[in-house]
């Protein structure tokens, strides 16, 4: 029988002194859907009464993995460990599992990391940002989403939103079929001779992209940032097609126009493209899209912070993107927690290379299970000055909105042309 790895009673033990005698008593995890999405949040306990942190680890379609990945994975690994030792723990939470990177398991480590930052500064009594080297600027401007079921309900919606103080609007469209993203599906038949009848045209998304920018320009002016999003739909010829269409609409930028499998081909699309092109959202690995950056295929990345494991690696991202001089855009809509949100600010405020931060606007319910949950205030994100996130998880009430399975499964099910071939949801 050959030999393999053996486990040392002491394998766990801290690898070097530490300062003081606080030490990680538990780690676990809190799901809840106070709006109706999963959002997961782990929480690491410690040996000094009151003190713990919070991380997000929220993915969304498949929160019971993660759920399982913290709880009888990560917990045993840094349990009895000093929390102020964050790079050497998220190192060892990463490197332990061998097969490395995933959403599933990346979600996991970056509930963690976020935790310990949280911990971090509130043992040292200031936020997270000072610890990251304090401010560049007050705050994140960000933008927030407008949708409706034609072009005129859309741009209604848009303008609504630009009345009430948001300076950047992504806007999207319904059309015919079951393929909408962004906006309600608009059902019914697209083609009643087609296999699949109800099938998303590409064609159809290609003509009325362009119809909906032209009325928002006539509706909006030109002092409203507008941006859209692909959602991964298209191949590299198309996607060059819909930028050159939406040109003299001055879009802030295009996101997402290819599904990760074409990503070789930004840097042509991208040479191609007169709008700026934002992509990440789908990388689940920090290096992967440190990639897109070094390889010219972005204008701004936008990777959602917890699928490629917390603030940690984002942190680095930023530091790449601003030697190469791309801005950041991370994702952060209603699958993302309060929690992760206060994370994405606290580089927004702290990097140069800060671009534009997305913004889900948290219903009351929301804020009264995350207390602290930061608020958009005409357009601006401004982070906690408590200690840590300053961010709190009321659990009694998180237990009120236990989470179901994700609803995402089904709707990518039925995304399909019109021979009932899939498509990238």
């Amino acid at each position: 029988m050959s030999a393999g790895p053996t486990e040392r009673p002491d394998a766990f033990a801290s690898p070097w002194p530490v300062p003081d005698d606080v030490r990680i008593t538990g780690v676990r995890t809190i799901v809840t859907a106070p709006y109706g999405i999963p959002l997961v949040v782990v929480r690491v306990d410690t040996s000094e009464p009151g003190l713990y942190g919070l991380g997000c680890a929220t993915f969304t379609q498949r929160w019971k993995a993660v759920v399982t990945y913290v709880e009888e994975h990560l917990a045993r690994l840094v349990i009895g460990r000093y929390p102020g030792d964050i790079g050497d723990l998220v190192r060892l939470a990463k490197f332990s599992s061998y097969w490395r990177e995933g959403a599933v398991g990346n979600n996991a480590i970056s509930g963690l990391d976020e935790a310990l930052w949280d911990i971090a500064g509130k043992r040292a009594g200031r936020p997270v940002h000072e610890l990251l080297g304090g401010k560049v600027r007050a705050a994140a401007d960000c933008y927030v989403h407008s949708f409706g079921l034609d072009i005129e309900q859309a741009v209604s919606h848009a303008l609504e939103k630009a009345e009430a103080g948001w300076r950047y609007v992504r806007i999207q469209v319904s059309q015919p079929g079951a393929g909408s993203y962004g906006s309600s599906p608009l059902g019914g038949v697209t083609s009643a001779s087609a296999p699949y009848p109800h099938g998303w045209r590409v064609s159809e998304y290609l003509r009325l992209v362009p119809r909906l920018f032209e009325q928002a320009r006539k509706v909006l002016g030109d002092d409203v940032e507008l941006l859209h999003d692909v959602h991964s739909r298209l191949y590299p010829k198309q996607a060059v097609t819909l930028a050159r269409s939406l040109e003299a609409f001055n879009l802030y930028f295009l996101e997402d126009v290819l599904p990760p499998e074409h990503w070789d081909a930004l840097p042509e699309v991208r040479s191609a493209s007169p709008i700026p092109l934002a992509v990440g959202e789908l990388t689940t690995s920090v290096t992967d899209a440190a990639r897109l950056i070094m390889n010219g295929a972005v204008d701004l990345i936008r990777c959602h912070i917890s699928a490629i494991g917390g603030l940690t690696p984002a942190r680095k991202l930023a530091a790449v993107a601003e030697l190469a001089g791309v801005r950041t855009a991370w994702h952060a809509p209603g699958d993302t927690s309060p929690v992760g949100v206060a994370a994405s600010v606290a580089l927004d405020v702290t990097s140069p290379t800060f671009g534009i931060q997305e913004c889900h606007e948290f219903d009351e319910l929301t804020q009264e299970v995350f207390p602290g949950t930061i608020v958009p205030q005409q357009g601006w994100l401004a982070p906690n000055e408590a200690p840590g996130w300053g961010i709190d998880l009321d659990e009694s009430l998180a237990l009120r909105f236990p989470p179901n399975l994700s609803p995402f499964d089904s709707w990518a099910a039925g995304v399909r042309s019109l021979d009932g071939g899939l498509l990238a949801p």
